[in-house]
């Protein structure tokens, strides 16, 4: 598939000027074009039809549906070098008043998609803890969490009980970088977290965290890592399930249902400058919208 129009022919004066001037061999030249011809063709399906239109999202989008595809990383980095040739032309012939290519971090960029569990997995995951044991309660709390709000595995663990507001559905979670978001909570999540809190407040309690052990103590992450790995056993999952996995598939299941790209991005409190940034403009009624609306289990 190829481009048409303005960008199509901004791709011509580039792989003639990468022949004259770069001299740029023919196989090389080749690769150019076909890369490049997806690339624009990708951008004019999205709208995109003149270089100053074209930002950071719309390079990292077409990377990423690239990977889907089933590319391999190389490729990928292959795909990103021309596309980065491309748009310092641009910019040197005054083309472009921008490189929205410009401190992209190749690696991460082009890593491997993250593995994630499907929505039937999920819920075996979710179902498996002994609801008749108050460890049990207490695990099914932990795995809903970690589901409805793509809580970081430090950041589950750390939680204070007093920033969970179960009367306002949401959590306020500090992050990397001791930043703070604010994460909408599901129904269910809710429920399992009501359940646990009578069990909670019957033993010792020796800390203020939501989650604790069976001595009163704020739960480590080596013991919040095995409460997954107990599930995941349960629930007959051949995966090597994990925390993170969890964290992948709430962000992965709320894009497959429609939710908005910078919502997800804000609940997710992602701080990786090359692939994303936070959205501090997204107010927190936005947010649980898009929660409520395209969660699976809200």
């Amino acid at each position: 598939m190829t481009a048409s129009g303005q960008l199509r022919r901004l791709l011509d004066q580039f792989l003639e000027a990468s022949v004259f001037e770069s001299g740029l061999a023919d196989k090389s030249l080749a690769a150019y074009a076909g890369d490049l011809g997806a690339y624009t063709a990708h951008l004019e399906q999205n709208g995109v039809t003149e270089p100053n239109q074209i930002t950071r999202d719309h390079v990292l989008g077409h990377l990423i549906a690239l990977r889907k595809s089933g590319l391999s990383a190389r490729s990928a980095a292959r795909h990103l070098s021309a596309i980065r040739r491309f748009h310092r032309f641009l910019r040197d012939e005054r083309l472009a008043d921008r490189d929205p290519t410009e401190g992209m971090d190749s690696p991460r960029l082009i890593r491997a998609l993250p593995h994630v569990l499907s929505a039937l997995e999920v819920e075996r995951l979710l179902d498996a803890p002994d609801l008749s044991r108050k460890q049990g309660l207490r695990d099914a709390a932990i795995l809903e969490l970690f589901y409805a709000c793509g809580l970081r595995i430090s950041e589950l663990a750390n939680l204070p009980l007093r920033e969970v507001s179960l009367e306002e559905s949401m959590v306020r979670v500090r992050g990397k970088g001791s930043k703070v978001r604010i994460v909408p909570l599901g129904g269910r999540a809710i429920a399992r977290i009501q359940a646990y809190l009578p069990v909670r407040a019957q033993g010792k309690v020796l800390d203020d965290t939501l989650f604790l052990g069976t001595r009163g103590r704020r739960m480590s992450r080596t013991s919040v890592w095995q409460v997954v790995k107990r599930a995941a056993q349960s629930a007959n999952i051949r995966q090597n399930v994990t925390p993170h996995m969890l964290r992948h598939s709430f962000a992965t299941h709320l894009l497959d249902h429609g939710a908005d790209l910078r919502a997800v991005q804000e609940m997710l409190g992602h701080a990786d400058v090359a692939t994303t940034q936070i959205y501090t403009h997204v107010s927190v009624d936005r947010l649980s919208r898009a929660h409520k609306d395209f969660h699976p289990r809200s």
